[in-house]
């Protein structure tokens, strides 16, 4: 609660040499009612003008320096449009600045595919995909089919693992090759046969023979067939 007292005084010819000091204000002033070590009060002291005739009134007010609040540390969001592997789940190890991604591939190297070349036969992966998979049903309706030599050579590994799958004999491998391959009942031949013929032999279940180029656009063909 500020306490306002104010104080009149006349600056007259017989009192204007006489000079003001702020003691004699102090003794003037009656006793607050408040302690005098409370930084909450506030006065207005009315003073004398500078010139000596005239008077008026001036107002000064003293208050107390309020405790300024201290200002809570505001958390802002860390800088990350340079590292976009952020917005898509990766946990990051940041040292000395440096951003390393952890990559849970199953091994200790970071899943990079170098040198992982996939022959494309021209065509977009689904397409490539149904091609492979016409030409596998082929290989094992017919036991010999002639091709490029390119497609013969990416087919080959689709042919193993079909006879690889076989082999096993399990219901699981029968549905995956039920799966791959478009012809139920080549599925069921295969894994009727395969046990006798192949179970001796740990791969290479296919023979590639070289032949004479093609009419019309001279493409490299070669026979494959099952050995």
């Amino acid at each position: 609660m500020a306490v306002a007292v104010a104080v009149a005084v006349d600056a007259s010819p017989s009192t204007s040499s006489h000079r003001w000091n702020m003691a004699s204000l102090r003794s003037s002033l009656p006793s607050p009612p408040y302690s005098s070590s409370s930084t909450s009060a506030a006065a207005t002291i009315r003073l004398p003008s500078s010139s000596g005739r005239q008077c008026f009134h001036k107002s000064i007010s003293f208050s107390s320096p309020r405790r300024q609040q201290r200002q809570q540390p505001v958390l802002t969001r860390s800088f990350t449009v340079l590292n976009p592997l952020l917005s898509l789940g990766f946990s990051d190890n940041v040292t000395c600045g440096h951003v390393f991604p952890d990559v849970d591939n199953g091994s200790r190297f970071f899943a990079m595919r170098h040198g992982k070349r996939v022959p494309k036969l021209n065509r977009p992966p689904d397409q490539r995909r149904a091609l492979l998979r016409g030409l596998t049903t082929q290989l094992l309706k017919h036991g010999r089919i002639k091709t490029t030599r390119a497609r013969a050579s990416a087919m080959r590994k689709y042919v193993d693992k079909m006879i690889t799958l076989a082999k096993d004999g399990s219901l699981h491998k029968r549905r995956q090759a039920l799966g791959f391959i478009f012809e139920k009942q080549i599925v069921h031949a295969l894994f009727a046969e395969v046990p006798d013929r192949y179970g001796e032999r740990n791969g290479g279940y296919t023979r590639i023979i070289r032949t004479l180029p093609r009419r019309g656009d001279n493409a490299p063909m070669a026979y494959i067939e099952l050995v």
